[in-house]
């Protein structure tokens, strides 16, 4: 069953606020994928850190611009 748009916006929020506004200090500007459970990847290109969490983990990660509130998620 697929999440709503605001079940999304929560869950994405959370993971940032868990696992990514940390990373604000050394890495702004920067992309992180977080998954749910808390794995990240971390990089400086937006496709880059997208193909690597997908090759890694696969598909369920959050992706954000380090330090704004720009998110999006891979399905």
């Amino acid at each position: 069953m697929s999440k709503s748009k605001s079940e999304l916006i929560g869950e994405s929020e959370r993971l940032y606020s868990q696992y990514g506004q940390h990373l604000e200090q050394d890495h702004w500007d920067e992309y992180v994928a977080i998954f749910p459970d808390g794995r990240t990847v971390l990089g400086t290109n937006l496709t880059e850190v997208s193909c690597r969490a997908l090759d890694q983990f696969g598909r369920g990660s959050f992706v954000f611009k380090v330090g704004e509130k720009a998110v999006g998620k891979w399905r």
